[in-house]
């Protein structure tokens, strides 16, 4: 089984450096026709001239072409702004579809060979470590040689492992030009699934489903016999495989807005954007059922499932943010800070997140309604630094970039608004809670050291309190790693589920605080 795992880790890496090569392999040609078929009607011709100069040169990266790209319509614009000719500034980036459009080389050919053996391989090589593990071991939770790892522990490898992801999301997010070989790859997925060809939202969501799937299976190897934790992990692999990725897609095939049914604002910022109104309201009756059924989860959904279940039934259970965290970035949940310190931010911050969300949305919601004429179209600002702040830096590069330096929950903990919403309502109206039996603790500090949202469980564990946090996400670790039994998950009656008298265990005595 050891052989296997090695040729397994080989795989993957493998598969990793063809991935990243990729990017980078064959030739680019623009023409008229590509230029024409790339841009929008009203900047056809204007993009006819500014890019003729590069008609019929083959450009032997994709570097080059962009750069190449980037200078023509770079001088072009300049010189309108110079000139204050701004109703001639072509706003729009093309830089992505016209080299995605331009590209003929090898990955264009044959691009499911190439996804074979990059993700495809990738994919193998993990099954092939994953599947072995904890076999003929007896069950129980493993954590064996965790703070010696050099993936695990901020070691050189766990910080290769973040430096990579956290270039990949700037890549993504702001270059997306740089990986249109990877896109390439997943357009005959694309095509199925939606009837058009992918784009780097596509390849990203492919490549997430997927890390969920897998490392969910890893999951299963870790938390065999703890039904609770197979359960959730089950649960986020559907959601996130089938709700937040194939099924928006299949809406779009028959000419539906692009719909995640289990987003909910403010985590979904954008849901009351005119775009987003105007695509639901103009697609029949699904688009108001898309609307309506966002709003009654915002409304009611939210504080009645929270109530009764806490926030774990979204954020342990559907929410695809909490899926990668609690599968590909199970390994690091050690590494969440647990200090004063460290809550005291987390408080200011998150809570600061959700008051500039609802403060934006409030004002998109107004202007909308008024025809734009509070704010004519500031909004679009508002969004800017929303989407570029929260939705990009904080979500994507820090949220799963920083796995290996802060732990696995770093978004959820710091940043996601919809988690300041529910944990708003479980701190003052759910029945929701983790009860501890203080008489029985024995201060190891497992259930400390593997909290993911950087809770000290143990500090109420020893005083026998309930744990009422706002930021607990019920994920049930610290209850499956205690050796003794003394955390327990419980949806019972308000009364009585924050208690006000301690058994405080000391070094002289255990007392009762009455």
């Amino acid at each position: 089984m050891k052989m296997l795992q090695k040729i397994g880790v080989l795989l993957t890496i493998l598969g990793l450096v063809i991935f990243t090569v990729i990017p980078f392999l064959g030739n680019y040609q623009l023409d008229e026709a590509t230029t024409i078929a790339s841009t929008k009607d009203i900047h056809s011709e204007a993009m006819v001239e500014v890019l003729k100069p590069m008609f019929g040169k083959i450009y032997t990266s994709n570097i080059a072409f962009i750069a190449s790209f980037k200078e023509y319509f770079s001088t072009y614009n300049e010189a309108l702004k110079s000139n204050q000719e701004w109703d001639k500034v072509i706003w729009d980036d093309y830089a992505f579809s016209i080299t995605k459009a331009s590209s003929m080389g090898p990955v264009n050919e044959q691009p499911l060979i190439f996804l074979s053996i990059s993700i495809g391989l990738t994919i193998l090589g993990g099954l092939l470590y994953i599947l072995p593990l904890y076999r003929g071991v007896p069950e129980g939770i493993k954590n064996d040689g965790i703070f010696f790892s050099s993936m695990m522990a901020r070691g050189w490898l766990g910080m290769i492992t973040g430096a990579y992801l956290i270039l990949f999301y700037i890549i993504l997010y702001w270059f997306p030009e740089y990986l249109t070989n990877l896109v390439l790859m997943v357009d005959p997925i694309s095509v199925f699934l939606s009837g058009g060809p992918a784009s780097q939202w596509f390849l990203y969501g492919f490549i997430y489903s997927f890390a969920i799937v897998v490392m969910g299976l890893r999951m299963f190897r870790k938390y065999k016999g703890n039904n609770y934790q197979l359960i959730r992990t089950t649960s986020v692999m559907f959601f996130q495989l089938s709700f937040a990725f194939i099924l928006p897609e299949i809406l779009v095939l028959f000419n539906k807005p692009w719909h995640d049914f289990k987003n909910i604002w403010p985590l979904d910022y954008s849901f009351f954007y005119e775009y987003r109104l105007d695509g639901m309201i103009n697609s029949g009756a699904l688009g108001m059922f898309m609307l309506i059924f966002g709003i009654l989860l915002i409304v009611i959904g939210v504080p009645l499932f929270t109530y009764f279940y806490g926030k774990r039934w979204y954020c342990s259970w559907v929410c695809g943010c909490g899926g990668l965290a609690e599968t590909l970035g199970d390994p690091y949940r050690q590494l969440s800070d647990k200090s004063l310190k460290s809550w005291q931010i987390e408080r200011y911050l998150v809570h600061g997140v959700l008051v500039f969300a609802v403060v934006m949305t409030g004002l998109t919601i107004t202007n909308y309604f008024m025809g734009f004429e509070l704010l004519g179209q500031a909004t679009d600002q508002l969004h800017s630094i929303y989407g570029f702040a929260i939705g990009s830096i904080f979500a994507g590069v820090v949220g799963t970039g920083f796995y290996p330096f802060m732990g696995n929950r770093v978004w959820c903990r710091f940043g996601c608004p919809l988690a300041a919403y529910l944990g708003l309502v479980q701190r003052f109206k759910s029945r929701f809670r983790i009860t501890t039996n203080g008489g029985q603790c024995i201060s190891c500090g497992n259930c400390s050291t593997y909290c993911e949202m950087g809770i000290d469980v143990r500090w109420y564990a020893q005083r026998g309190q309930n744990i009422v946090r706002s930021s607990c996400v019920g994920c049930g670790v610290c209850s499956a790693v205690c050796p003794r039994g003394v955390l327990k998950l419980e949806n019972g009656d308000e009364e009585g589920r924050i208690n006000d008298m301690p058994i405080i265990i000391g070094n002289d005595s255990v007392k009762a605080k009455l």
